[in-house]
Protein backbone atom coordinates (compact mmCIF):
# COMPACT_ATOMS: atom_id res chain seq x y z
CA UNK A 1 0.00 0.00 0.00
CA UNK A 2 3.06 2.34 0.90
CA UNK A 3 5.25 1.86 -2.17
CA UNK A 4 4.58 4.57 -4.38
CA UNK A 5 5.05 6.69 -0.85
CA UNK A 6 7.96 4.99 -0.06
CA UNK A 7 9.31 5.77 -3.30
CA UNK A 8 9.12 9.23 -3.29
CA UNK A 9 10.41 9.80 0.08
CA UNK A 10 13.25 7.61 -0.40
CA UNK A 11 13.84 9.79 -3.56
CA UNK A 12 13.80 12.91 -1.51
CA UNK A 13 15.72 11.75 1.24
CA UNK A 14 18.68 10.04 -1.12
CA UNK A 15 19.28 13.87 -2.81
CA UNK A 16 20.00 14.97 0.75
CA UNK A 17 21.94 11.84 2.25
CA UNK A 18 25.48 12.60 2.00
CA UNK A 19 25.66 16.10 2.31
CA UNK A 20 27.93 17.43 4.87
CA UNK A 21 26.20 20.53 5.33
CA UNK A 22 22.14 21.18 5.00
CA UNK A 23 21.50 25.21 4.17
CA UNK A 24 17.62 26.26 5.87
CA UNK A 25 17.04 25.99 1.45
CA UNK A 26 17.93 22.54 1.59
CA UNK A 27 15.64 21.54 4.50
CA UNK A 28 13.17 23.79 2.90
CA UNK A 29 13.33 21.84 -0.41
CA UNK A 30 13.19 19.10 0.87
CA UNK A 31 10.27 19.28 3.17
CA UNK A 32 8.22 20.92 0.43
CA UNK A 33 8.65 17.27 -1.93
CA UNK A 34 7.77 15.17 1.75
CA UNK A 35 4.60 17.90 1.38
CA UNK A 36 3.73 16.87 -1.91
CA UNK A 37 4.25 13.08 -1.48
CA UNK A 38 1.92 13.23 1.03
CA UNK A 39 -0.91 15.03 -0.40
CA UNK A 40 -0.63 12.50 -3.78
CA UNK A 41 -0.85 9.60 -0.94
CA UNK A 42 -4.43 10.80 0.00
CA UNK A 43 -3.45 12.00 3.10
CA UNK A 44 -5.66 15.12 4.78
CA UNK A 45 -4.59 18.73 4.02
CA UNK A 46 -4.79 19.95 7.42
CA UNK A 47 -3.05 16.60 8.56
CA UNK A 48 0.10 17.13 6.25
CA UNK A 49 0.10 21.24 7.29
CA UNK A 50 0.34 20.01 10.48
CA UNK A 51 2.82 17.56 9.83
CA UNK A 52 5.21 19.75 7.45
CA UNK A 53 5.19 22.97 9.83
CA UNK A 54 6.42 20.92 12.66
CA UNK A 55 9.10 18.61 10.95
CA UNK A 56 10.75 22.05 9.03
CA UNK A 57 10.74 24.00 12.79
CA UNK A 58 12.68 20.68 14.16
CA UNK A 59 14.81 20.75 10.83
CA UNK A 60 15.62 23.98 10.99
CA UNK A 61 17.54 23.91 14.43
CA UNK A 62 20.79 24.37 15.47
CA UNK A 63 21.29 20.60 16.81
CA UNK A 64 20.54 19.85 12.70
CA UNK A 65 22.08 22.33 11.07
CA UNK A 66 25.10 22.15 13.03
CA UNK A 67 25.01 18.14 13.25
CA UNK A 68 27.84 15.68 11.76
CA UNK A 69 25.01 13.91 9.99
CA UNK A 70 22.35 16.99 9.28
CA UNK A 71 20.74 14.44 6.66
CA UNK A 72 19.95 11.63 8.77
CA UNK A 73 18.36 14.08 11.22
CA UNK A 74 16.12 15.16 9.07
CA UNK A 75 15.00 11.84 8.11
CA UNK A 76 14.73 10.81 12.04
CA UNK A 77 12.85 13.86 12.06
CA UNK A 78 10.58 13.08 9.44
CA UNK A 79 10.21 9.07 10.63
CA UNK A 80 9.26 10.67 14.25
CA UNK A 81 6.54 12.85 12.71
CA UNK A 82 5.25 9.59 11.25
CA UNK A 83 4.75 7.47 14.10
CA UNK A 84 3.11 10.42 16.03
CA UNK A 85 1.02 11.31 13.07
CA UNK A 86 0.00 7.62 13.38
CA UNK A 87 -1.00 6.95 16.79
CA UNK A 88 2.64 7.47 18.79
CA UNK A 89 4.73 4.81 20.16
CA UNK A 90 2.48 2.65 22.37
CA UNK A 91 0.52 0.57 20.64
CA UNK A 92 -3.70 0.80 21.90
CA UNK A 93 -4.98 -2.81 21.27
CA UNK A 94 -8.27 -4.21 22.85
CA UNK A 95 -9.80 -3.43 26.34
CA UNK A 96 -10.28 -7.14 27.09
CA UNK A 97 -9.78 -6.41 31.31
CA UNK A 98 -13.91 -5.68 31.88
CA UNK A 99 -16.10 -7.78 33.41
CA UNK A 100 -17.04 -11.09 30.95
CA UNK A 101 -18.74 -11.18 28.54
CA UNK A 102 -15.94 -8.38 26.97
CA UNK A 103 -18.48 -7.49 24.13
CA UNK A 104 -17.35 -5.52 21.06
CA UNK A 105 -19.40 -4.05 18.84
CA UNK A 106 -18.36 -4.14 14.95
CA UNK A 107 -20.01 -1.21 13.11
CA UNK A 108 -19.06 -0.22 9.31
CA UNK A 109 -20.62 0.32 5.69
CA UNK A 110 -21.45 -2.79 3.86
CA UNK A 111 -18.52 -4.29 1.71
CA UNK A 112 -16.03 -3.05 4.16
CA UNK A 113 -15.48 -6.59 5.10
CA UNK A 114 -17.12 -6.06 8.62
CA UNK A 115 -18.43 -9.97 8.70
CA UNK A 116 -14.75 -11.38 7.72
CA UNK A 117 -13.20 -9.04 9.98
CA UNK A 118 -15.45 -9.98 12.50
CA UNK A 119 -13.99 -13.71 12.28
CA UNK A 120 -10.90 -12.75 11.86
CA UNK A 121 -10.99 -10.87 15.23
CA UNK A 122 -12.48 -14.03 16.79
CA UNK A 123 -9.72 -16.46 15.45
CA UNK A 124 -7.24 -13.83 16.99
CA UNK A 125 -8.88 -13.44 20.68
CA UNK A 126 -9.44 -17.51 20.53
CA UNK A 127 -6.19 -18.40 19.14
CA UNK A 128 -3.60 -15.67 20.49
CA UNK A 129 -5.22 -14.35 24.14
CA UNK A 130 -6.90 -17.80 24.68
CA UNK A 131 -10.43 -16.16 25.09
CA UNK A 132 -13.87 -18.16 24.74
CA UNK A 133 -15.28 -16.34 22.10
CA UNK A 134 -19.14 -16.37 20.94
CA UNK A 135 -19.88 -14.15 17.56
CA UNK A 136 -23.47 -13.16 16.48
CA UNK A 137 -24.65 -11.74 13.78
CA UNK A 138 -27.38 -8.84 13.73
CA UNK A 139 -27.87 -8.50 9.88
CA UNK A 140 -30.48 -9.30 9.04
CA UNK A 141 -31.00 -7.51 5.95
CA UNK A 142 -28.46 -8.63 3.52
CA UNK A 143 -29.28 -12.10 2.17
CA UNK A 144 -27.62 -15.02 3.70
CA UNK A 145 -25.04 -12.26 6.58
CA UNK A 146 -25.92 -14.72 9.07
CA UNK A 147 -25.25 -17.92 7.25
CA UNK A 148 -21.74 -15.97 6.28
CA UNK A 149 -20.91 -15.43 9.79
CA UNK A 150 -22.23 -19.31 11.00
CA UNK A 151 -19.57 -20.51 8.08
CA UNK A 152 -16.18 -18.21 8.94
CA UNK A 153 -17.43 -19.51 12.67
CA UNK A 154 -16.62 -22.98 12.06
CA UNK A 155 -13.58 -22.40 9.79
CA UNK A 156 -12.24 -20.34 12.70
CA UNK A 157 -13.25 -22.59 14.99
CA UNK A 158 -15.22 -19.79 17.14
CA UNK A 159 -18.99 -20.17 18.20
CA UNK A 160 -21.62 -18.23 16.63
CA UNK A 161 -25.01 -18.02 17.93
CA UNK A 162 -27.30 -20.08 16.46
CA UNK A 163 -29.64 -17.84 13.90
CA UNK A 164 -33.24 -17.65 14.63
CA UNK A 165 -35.33 -16.75 11.58
CA UNK A 166 -37.53 -13.61 12.41
CA UNK A 167 -36.01 -12.02 14.79
CA UNK A 168 -34.63 -8.11 15.13
CA UNK A 169 -31.46 -7.44 15.39
CA UNK A 170 -32.10 -6.14 18.98
CA UNK A 171 -34.01 -9.54 19.54
CA UNK A 172 -30.74 -10.57 18.52
CA UNK A 173 -28.96 -8.59 20.96
CA UNK A 174 -30.52 -9.60 24.15
CA UNK A 175 -29.94 -13.49 22.98
CA UNK A 176 -26.69 -13.45 22.82
CA UNK A 177 -25.93 -11.19 25.73
CA UNK A 178 -27.72 -14.06 27.82
CA UNK A 179 -26.12 -16.75 26.03
CA UNK A 180 -22.69 -15.49 26.69
CA UNK A 181 -23.46 -14.91 29.94
CA UNK A 182 -25.25 -18.34 30.73
CA UNK A 183 -22.72 -20.45 28.40
CA UNK A 184 -18.95 -18.51 30.05
CA UNK A 185 -17.96 -16.49 27.31
CA UNK A 186 -15.09 -13.88 27.58
CA UNK A 187 -15.98 -12.02 24.53
CA UNK A 188 -18.86 -11.33 22.55
CA UNK A 189 -18.35 -10.00 18.91
CA UNK A 190 -21.38 -8.59 17.53
CA UNK A 191 -21.83 -8.07 13.89
CA UNK A 192 -24.01 -5.22 13.25
CA UNK A 193 -25.43 -4.10 10.29
CA UNK A 194 -24.04 -2.20 7.26
CA UNK A 195 -26.03 0.04 4.35
CA UNK A 196 -24.17 1.15 0.92
CA UNK A 197 -24.38 4.46 2.63
CA UNK A 198 -24.48 5.91 5.92
CA UNK A 199 -28.49 6.78 6.19
CA UNK A 200 -30.51 7.79 9.78
CA UNK A 201 -32.06 4.48 9.62
CA UNK A 202 -28.74 2.71 10.14
CA UNK A 203 -27.43 5.05 12.39
CA UNK A 204 -30.54 4.76 14.86
CA UNK A 205 -30.22 0.75 14.82
CA UNK A 206 -26.55 1.11 15.95
CA UNK A 207 -27.12 3.33 18.77
CA UNK A 208 -30.17 1.50 20.47
CA UNK A 209 -27.87 -1.51 19.71
CA UNK A 210 -24.88 -0.13 21.78
CA UNK A 211 -26.88 0.87 24.35
CA UNK A 212 -28.49 -2.55 25.39
CA UNK A 213 -25.40 -4.05 24.72
CA UNK A 214 -23.10 -1.89 26.21
CA UNK A 215 -20.05 -2.57 24.25
CA UNK A 216 -16.38 -2.08 25.55
CA UNK A 217 -15.04 -1.99 22.50
CA UNK A 218 -17.03 -0.19 19.43
CA UNK A 219 -14.67 -0.81 16.63
CA UNK A 220 -15.50 0.48 13.09
CA UNK A 221 -14.27 -1.68 10.02
CA UNK A 222 -13.10 0.82 7.15
CA UNK A 223 -11.67 0.04 3.91
CA UNK A 224 -8.63 1.71 3.70
CA UNK A 225 -8.68 1.63 -0.68
CA UNK A 226 -11.64 4.27 0.09
CA UNK A 227 -9.03 6.71 1.19
CA UNK A 228 -10.84 10.20 2.69
CA UNK A 229 -13.84 8.56 2.02
CA UNK A 230 -12.94 6.75 4.69
CA UNK A 231 -11.80 8.92 6.93
CA UNK A 232 -15.60 11.09 6.49
CA UNK A 233 -17.10 7.77 7.21
CA UNK A 234 -14.92 7.24 10.66
CA UNK A 235 -16.04 10.77 11.74
CA UNK A 236 -20.10 9.83 10.56
CA UNK A 237 -19.98 7.13 12.80
CA UNK A 238 -17.95 8.84 15.56
CA UNK A 239 -20.61 11.28 15.95
CA UNK A 240 -23.37 9.05 16.89
CA UNK A 241 -21.20 5.76 18.15
CA UNK A 242 -18.79 5.95 21.18
CA UNK A 243 -16.53 4.16 19.15
CA UNK A 244 -13.05 3.69 20.61
CA UNK A 245 -10.80 2.24 17.85
CA UNK A 246 -10.63 1.47 13.99
CA UNK A 247 -9.74 -1.97 11.70
CA UNK A 248 -8.49 -0.89 8.23
CA UNK A 249 -9.62 -3.25 5.98
CA UNK A 250 -7.35 -4.28 2.16
CA UNK A 251 -4.22 -2.70 3.53
CA UNK A 252 -2.48 -5.04 1.51
CA UNK A 253 -4.01 -3.09 -1.71
CA UNK A 254 -2.58 -0.96 -4.25
CA UNK A 255 -4.18 2.52 -2.22
CA UNK A 256 -2.46 5.03 -1.69
CA UNK A 257 -2.31 4.87 2.12
CA UNK A 258 -3.49 8.26 2.72
CA UNK A 259 -6.68 7.24 4.99
CA UNK A 260 -4.03 5.53 7.42
CA UNK A 261 -2.16 7.52 7.58
CA UNK A 262 -4.94 10.19 8.65
CA UNK A 263 -7.30 8.44 10.65
CA UNK A 264 -5.86 9.45 13.83
CA UNK A 265 -5.08 12.93 13.87
CA UNK A 266 -8.42 13.61 11.61
CA UNK A 267 -10.76 11.35 14.18
CA UNK A 268 -8.70 11.11 17.82
CA UNK A 269 -9.40 7.43 17.27
CA UNK A 270 -6.64 4.72 17.56
CA UNK A 271 -5.78 1.85 14.57
CA UNK A 272 -6.02 -0.88 16.29
CA UNK A 273 -5.96 -3.65 14.00
CA UNK A 274 -4.67 -3.84 9.82
CA UNK A 275 -6.38 -6.86 7.56
CA UNK A 276 -3.84 -7.50 5.04
CA UNK A 277 -5.00 -10.19 3.08
CA UNK A 278 -8.06 -12.87 2.61
CA UNK A 279 -6.98 -15.44 5.04
CA UNK A 280 -8.64 -15.46 8.42
CA UNK A 281 -5.17 -14.95 9.87
CA UNK A 282 -4.72 -12.22 7.97
CA UNK A 283 -5.36 -9.12 10.63
CA UNK A 284 -1.76 -7.89 12.21
CA UNK A 285 -2.28 -5.82 15.53
CA UNK A 286 -1.38 -1.69 14.37
CA UNK A 287 1.87 -0.10 15.64
CA UNK A 288 3.18 3.09 14.10
CA UNK A 289 6.59 2.85 14.91
CA UNK A 290 6.12 -0.88 12.60
CA UNK A 291 3.94 1.15 10.07
CA UNK A 292 6.58 4.57 9.84
CA UNK A 293 9.50 1.81 9.22
CA UNK A 294 7.63 0.30 6.19
CA UNK A 295 6.74 3.86 4.46
CA UNK A 296 10.05 4.97 5.33
CA UNK A 297 12.02 1.57 3.40
CA UNK A 298 13.32 0.12 7.42
CA UNK A 299 11.64 -2.90 6.77
CA UNK A 300 9.31 -4.66 9.52
CA UNK A 301 11.74 -7.50 10.40
CA UNK A 302 9.29 -8.08 13.77
CA UNK A 303 6.32 -8.38 11.47
CA UNK A 304 8.38 -10.74 9.11
CA UNK A 305 9.74 -13.37 12.62
CA UNK A 306 6.34 -13.24 14.14
CA UNK A 307 4.82 -14.26 10.29
CA UNK A 308 7.20 -17.30 10.74
CA UNK A 309 6.89 -18.22 13.92
CA UNK A 310 2.52 -18.25 13.32
CA UNK A 311 2.84 -20.29 10.05
CA UNK A 312 6.10 -22.80 11.12
CA UNK A 313 5.50 -26.57 11.91
CA UNK A 314 8.01 -26.37 14.97
CA UNK A 315 8.26 -30.55 14.53
CA UNK A 316 9.65 -29.77 11.31
CA UNK A 317 11.65 -26.89 11.99
CA UNK A 318 13.90 -29.05 14.64
CA UNK A 319 13.62 -31.91 12.16
CA UNK A 320 14.87 -30.04 9.13
CA UNK A 321 17.60 -28.41 11.98
CA UNK A 322 18.90 -31.58 12.30
CA UNK A 323 19.21 -32.71 9.11
CA UNK A 324 21.06 -29.59 8.10
CA UNK A 325 23.38 -30.08 11.40
CA UNK A 326 24.43 -33.15 9.78
CA UNK A 327 25.04 -31.70 6.36
CA UNK A 328 22.02 -32.56 4.29
CA UNK A 329 19.95 -30.68 2.11
CA UNK A 330 17.78 -32.58 -0.75
CA UNK A 331 15.48 -31.60 -3.09
CA UNK A 332 12.60 -31.98 -0.05
CA UNK A 333 14.46 -29.50 1.95
CA UNK A 334 14.46 -27.16 -0.68
CA UNK A 335 10.05 -27.30 -1.67
CA UNK A 336 9.53 -27.09 2.15
CA UNK A 337 11.55 -24.11 1.77
CA UNK A 338 9.59 -23.02 -1.37
CA UNK A 339 6.33 -23.92 0.51
CA UNK A 340 7.54 -21.87 3.43
CA UNK A 341 8.26 -18.60 1.61
CA UNK A 342 3.99 -18.73 -0.59
CA UNK A 343 2.88 -19.34 3.56
CA UNK A 344 4.33 -16.17 4.65
CA UNK A 345 2.95 -14.38 1.56
CA UNK A 346 5.75 -15.48 -1.19
CA UNK A 347 8.70 -13.58 -1.98
CA UNK A 348 7.45 -10.20 -2.50
CA UNK A 349 5.55 -10.32 0.55
CA UNK A 350 8.65 -11.40 2.63
CA UNK A 351 10.85 -8.62 0.78
CA UNK A 352 8.31 -5.99 2.00
CA UNK A 353 9.36 -6.37 5.34
CA UNK A 354 13.27 -6.33 4.86
CA UNK A 355 15.15 -3.14 5.35
CA UNK A 356 15.93 -1.31 2.32
CA UNK A 357 14.66 -4.28 -0.27
CA UNK A 358 12.09 -1.69 -1.71
CA UNK A 359 14.80 0.41 -3.47
CA UNK A 360 15.45 -3.20 -5.18
CA UNK A 361 12.11 -4.51 -6.41
CA UNK A 362 12.96 -2.68 -10.39
CA UNK A 363 15.74 -4.74 -10.61
CA UNK A 364 14.01 -7.94 -8.80
CA UNK A 365 11.52 -7.56 -11.38
CA UNK A 366 14.05 -7.08 -14.31
CA UNK A 367 15.51 -9.71 -12.99
CA UNK A 368 12.52 -12.31 -13.53
CA UNK A 369 12.98 -13.09 -9.70
CA UNK A 370 8.71 -12.80 -8.48
CA UNK A 371 6.49 -15.15 -6.97
CA UNK A 372 6.30 -16.94 -10.96
CA UNK A 373 9.48 -18.02 -10.01
CA UNK A 374 8.82 -20.06 -7.11
CA UNK A 375 5.59 -20.86 -8.76
CA UNK A 376 7.99 -22.73 -11.48
CA UNK A 377 10.04 -23.88 -9.25
CA UNK A 378 7.41 -25.85 -6.95
CA UNK A 379 6.01 -27.60 -10.53
CA UNK A 380 9.54 -28.80 -11.02
CA UNK A 381 9.80 -30.07 -8.10
CA UNK A 382 6.26 -31.62 -8.24
CA UNK A 383 6.95 -33.70 -11.06
CA UNK A 384 9.83 -35.62 -9.57
CA UNK A 385 9.28 -38.85 -8.05
CA UNK A 386 10.18 -39.30 -4.46
CA UNK A 387 13.22 -40.92 -5.52
CA UNK A 388 14.66 -38.13 -7.61
CA UNK A 389 13.68 -35.77 -4.88
CA UNK A 390 16.25 -37.76 -2.62
CA UNK A 391 19.16 -38.31 -5.07
CA UNK A 392 19.21 -35.69 -7.65
CA UNK A 393 22.10 -37.65 -9.09
CA UNK A 394 20.35 -40.39 -10.48
CA UNK A 395 18.62 -37.15 -13.03
CA UNK A 396 19.70 -38.06 -16.62
CA UNK A 397 18.97 -36.68 -19.89
CA UNK A 398 15.29 -38.87 -20.02
CA UNK A 399 14.07 -37.71 -16.67
CA UNK A 400 14.86 -34.44 -17.12
CA UNK A 401 12.92 -34.60 -20.31
CA UNK A 402 9.93 -36.41 -18.65
CA UNK A 403 10.11 -33.32 -15.53
CA UNK A 404 10.45 -30.69 -17.88
CA UNK A 405 6.91 -31.56 -20.37
CA UNK A 406 5.15 -32.36 -16.44
CA UNK A 407 6.34 -29.01 -15.06
CA UNK A 408 5.66 -26.95 -18.66
CA UNK A 409 9.69 -25.87 -18.18
CA UNK A 410 12.85 -26.32 -20.41
CA UNK A 411 15.35 -28.39 -19.82
CA UNK A 412 17.44 -25.48 -19.05
CA UNK A 413 15.27 -24.43 -16.41
CA UNK A 414 15.96 -27.90 -14.39
CA UNK A 415 19.23 -27.78 -14.66
CA UNK A 416 19.96 -24.46 -13.41
CA UNK A 417 17.27 -25.29 -10.37
CA UNK A 418 19.71 -28.58 -10.11
CA UNK A 419 22.44 -25.90 -9.97
CA UNK A 420 21.36 -23.88 -7.43
CA UNK A 421 20.59 -27.17 -5.32
CA UNK A 422 24.01 -28.02 -5.21
CA UNK A 423 25.26 -24.47 -4.55
CA UNK A 424 22.92 -24.78 -1.24
CA UNK A 425 23.60 -28.12 -0.28
CA UNK A 426 27.49 -27.52 -0.63
CA UNK A 427 26.82 -24.48 1.66
CA UNK A 428 24.64 -26.24 4.39
CA UNK A 429 28.20 -28.93 4.00
CA UNK A 430 30.61 -26.24 4.77
CA UNK A 431 28.48 -24.72 7.67
CA UNK A 432 27.55 -28.46 8.98
CA UNK A 433 31.29 -28.96 10.13
CA UNK A 434 31.47 -27.06 13.07
CA UNK A 435 29.75 -29.43 14.69
CA UNK A 436 25.87 -27.81 13.35
CA UNK A 437 26.14 -25.16 16.34
CA UNK A 438 24.94 -22.28 13.76
CA UNK A 439 21.83 -24.26 12.68
CA UNK A 440 21.46 -25.12 16.69
CA UNK A 441 21.34 -21.40 17.73
CA UNK A 442 19.73 -20.50 14.23
CA UNK A 443 17.39 -23.33 15.36
CA UNK A 444 16.79 -22.34 18.53
CA UNK A 445 15.69 -18.41 18.02
CA UNK A 446 13.08 -19.00 15.21
CA UNK A 447 11.46 -21.48 17.49
CA UNK A 448 11.96 -19.57 20.59
CA UNK A 449 14.39 -22.51 22.12
CA UNK A 450 11.39 -24.67 22.71
CA UNK A 451 8.93 -22.49 23.75
CA UNK A 452 6.99 -22.29 20.53
CA UNK A 453 7.54 -18.76 19.28
CA UNK A 454 10.25 -16.59 18.67
CA UNK A 455 13.27 -14.74 20.92
CA UNK A 456 10.82 -11.26 20.29
CA UNK A 457 13.11 -9.80 23.57
CA UNK A 458 15.76 -10.37 21.84
CA UNK A 459 15.08 -8.78 18.65
CA UNK A 460 13.22 -6.39 19.54
CA UNK A 461 16.35 -5.29 21.99
CA UNK A 462 18.05 -5.31 18.34
CA UNK A 463 16.65 -1.60 17.97
CA UNK A 464 13.54 -1.21 19.29
CA UNK A 465 11.65 -3.66 16.58
CA UNK A 466 13.96 -2.33 14.09
CA UNK A 467 16.45 -4.52 12.22
CA UNK A 468 20.06 -2.45 12.05
CA UNK A 469 21.47 -1.45 9.21
CA UNK A 470 22.49 -4.34 7.33
CA UNK A 471 26.82 -5.24 7.33
CA UNK A 472 28.24 -7.01 4.43
CA UNK A 473 27.74 -10.48 5.91
CA UNK A 474 24.06 -9.46 6.27
CA UNK A 475 23.78 -8.83 2.20
CA UNK A 476 25.69 -11.56 1.24
CA UNK A 477 23.51 -14.28 2.82
CA UNK A 478 20.31 -12.36 1.42
CA UNK A 479 22.31 -12.15 -1.99
CA UNK A 480 23.40 -16.01 -1.67
CA UNK A 481 19.47 -17.14 -1.11
CA UNK A 482 18.12 -14.70 -3.53
CA UNK A 483 21.02 -16.26 -6.31
CA UNK A 484 19.61 -19.63 -4.85
CA UNK A 485 15.89 -19.25 -5.83
CA UNK A 486 16.47 -16.92 -9.32
CA UNK A 487 20.24 -17.98 -11.02
CA UNK A 488 21.73 -15.38 -12.54
CA UNK A 489 22.23 -11.90 -10.42
CA UNK A 490 20.41 -8.45 -10.52
CA UNK A 491 21.58 -5.15 -12.41
CA UNK A 492 24.03 -2.65 -10.79
CA UNK A 493 25.85 -2.27 -7.59
CA UNK A 494 27.16 -4.97 -5.32
CA UNK A 495 26.15 -8.32 -7.47
CA UNK A 496 22.35 -9.63 -6.60
CA UNK A 497 21.91 -6.68 -4.18
CA UNK A 498 21.59 -3.10 -6.04
CA UNK A 499 21.09 0.29 -4.18
CA UNK A 500 22.68 -1.07 -0.67
CA UNK A 501 25.88 0.54 0.43
CA UNK A 502 26.79 -2.30 2.92
CA UNK A 503 29.21 -1.12 5.97
CA UNK A 504 31.89 -3.13 6.57
CA UNK A 505 31.76 -5.46 9.49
Amino acid sequence: MFEALNERLSGVFDRITGRGVLTEADVDTAMREVRVALLEADVALLVVKDFIATAREKATGEEVIRSVKPADQVIKIVHDGLIEMLGGDTPEGLNLNATPPVVILMAGLQGSGKTTTSAKLARRLSKVERKKVLMASLDTRRPAAMEQLATLGKQVEVETLPIVAGQSPVEITKRALQSAKLQGYDVLILDTAGRTTIDEALMAEAAEIAAIAKPTETLLVADSLTGQDAVRTAEAFHERLPLTGLILTRADGDGRGGAILSMRAVTGLPVKFLGAGEAVDALDAFDARRVAGRILGQGDIVALVEKAAQDLDQAKAEKAARKLAQGKFDLDDLASQLAQMKKMGGLDGIMGLLPGVAKMKGQMAQAGLDDRLIDRQQAILSSMTKGERKKPDILNASRKRRIAAGSGVDVADINRLLKQHRQMADAVKAMSKNGGRGFGQMAKMLTGGGMGGPDMARLKAMGGGKMPEPTEADLKALQDRMAALGGGQLPGGLPGLPGFPPKKN
